[in-house]
């Protein structure tokens, strides 16, 4: 998909099955995702999750992929750059990281190359959705220079603190 200085970003593999589930088996993870949070319960959901984020691949402007450190070849978490459920074509990024890769500025690094692939393929807006008292994804919006936009139910249907970031020169989103 695309690299960062310190990263590769790419689909995940069913053969990583076991570090999937034991990132999103995980509450303090977990807890912060979509509508009615649930952490995993058995490895086998993961098969099922990780099918689900390699269905975005269909559209290559869109995907949920694993981060893996090129230092050490372990996925640290997911990045995603989605549009966004029950939206009118809003674009989502997001990310997810496993507890021993909290801290280390990958997801602002991966998120900012996510941001950076939406607008090379032509995107003019990107959005961020977050649980209000998510600091550290707060932390992650302010870094990448996302504007807040205030809390909101539009989306998920739960109050989240939504930011939005424009392509720099482009036409932002109404």
């Amino acid at each position: 998909m695309f690299t960062t200085e310190r990263l590769t970003i790419r689909l995940w593999a069913q053969e990583e099955r076991e570090r999937h589930f034991d990132i999103y088996s995980r509450w303090e993870v977990s807890r912060w995702l979509g509508s009615a949070p649930r952490a995993l319960e058995n490895v086998d959901e993961a098969d099922a999750v990780i099918a689900r984020y390699r269905s975005f691949s269909d559209d290559p402007r869109y995907g949920v992929w694993a981060v893996e450190r090129k230092d050490t070849g372990v996925v640290a978490g997911t990045v995603l750059l989605v549009p966004i459920p029950g939206g009118d074509g809003e674009v989502e990024v997001g990310w997810h990281f496993h507890p021993d890769s909290w801290g280390h500025g990958f997801a602002t690094e991966a998120a900012c190359g996510a941001v950076a692939k939406g607008f090379t393929d032509g995107l003019d807006t990107v959005y961020s959705l977050v649980r209000p008292d998510n600091l550290p994804s707060l932390a992650v919006c302010r870094r990448l220079g996302m504007s807040p936009l205030g809390r909101t139910d539009r989306w998920y249907g739960v109050e989240m603190e939504a930011f939005r970031l424009d392509r720099p020169g482009g036409r932002p989103s109404a």
